[in-house]
């Protein structure tokens, strides 16, 4: 990875990752569309089983604006059923290759915390980033991606700014120790956060995650955060999901996650708009 310049006040530092041989500049942020080949994810139009609605879903995430496609094959939802690793790999081998031959040119990440799912879908289906949302909790996962060359996404589940920082500096180097080459953060908003408060405390003092001089991504799509400050439902959430993308973007986030790809892509624009034009 590497990191061009660091400017300390929200705008997003420029780095670039190597996907596959490719280098992906992360400097103009990108949108990472959301792909559920689950029954119960929380929000229902990411959801797809079948062939023909994964293949309907790849294509709308990038006709919208994403550049990434994050898929993911067990529910993290709060009281979700978390099932096994082989029924979560099963529905990974359906929908890959529908997803390859749908969108060829799509950075594919897998959102898995378990190291074998990670190397199986890189090695034998063509995976470009694993997204892990248990910040390495499987004992392999750190060697495992380390082995096979490929970004990381390292979500944290700690309460607060302070321990994630303790958290990610040691995570960090461990991973640069087995040769780990390109580090995504992710804060993890609305995992291990206390769901309104702890959340808000976090984002704003977002900024101060790039003293880790890495990318960072923020997934925080239709979270409690929103849908439980403003007495909704997480599918009357787009509006609040928006505006706190927007803030995300303002305060250095280089990759928004999120299920409504187009909205996003638009506050990418909006917001990069608005830094070129800024009065020196």
């Amino acid at each position: 990875m590497e990191k061009m310049k660091t400017l300390g006040d929200g705008t997003p530092i420029s780095y670039t990752i190597n996907v596959r041989g490719q280098l992906i500049d992360l400097g103009e942020p990108l949108v990472m569309g959301i792909m559920n080949v689950t029954p119960d994810s929380f929000y229902a139009n990411s959801r797809v089983q079948t062939a023909e609605a994964i293949r309907q879903r790849a294509h709308q995430i990038v006709a919208e604006g994403a550049k990434i496609i994050d898929i993911g094959a067990c529910s993290t939802r709060p009281g979700g059923v978390v099932v096994s690793a082989e029924e979560e790999m099963q529905r990974l081998a359906f929908a890959l290759p529908i997803v390859k031959e749908a969108e060829p040119d799509a950075i594919l990440s897998i959102d898995t915390f378990h190291a074998d799912i990670a190397r199986r879908t890189i090695e034998e289906f063509g995976a470009d980033i694993i997204n892990d949302v248990e910040e390495g909790k499987d004992p392999e996962m750190f060697r495992t991606v380390a082995e096979l060359g490929a970004p990381y996404i390292l979500m944290s589940t700690a309460a607060n700014l302070h321990d994630m920082l303790i958290d990610f500096s040691r995570e960090v180097q461990e991973l640069r120790d087995l040769g780990q080459k390109d580090i995504i953060l992710d804060p993890g908003f609305g995992f291990g956060k206390e769901p309104v408060a702890g959340n808000y405390e976090l984002l704003s003092v977002m900024e101060r995650l790039q003293v880790m001089e890495l990318p960072i991504l923020v997934g925080i799509s239709g979270k409690r955060m929103i849908h439980q400050l403003l007495g909704i439902t997480a599918a009357e959430s787009l509006n609040g999901t928006t505006i706190l993308n927007t803030i995300a973007l303002l305060k250095g986030a280089n990759i928004l996650r999120v299920h409504d790809v187009r909205e996003a892509v638009e506050a990418v624009k909006i917001v990069g708009a608005m830094r070129q034009n800024t009065i020196k």
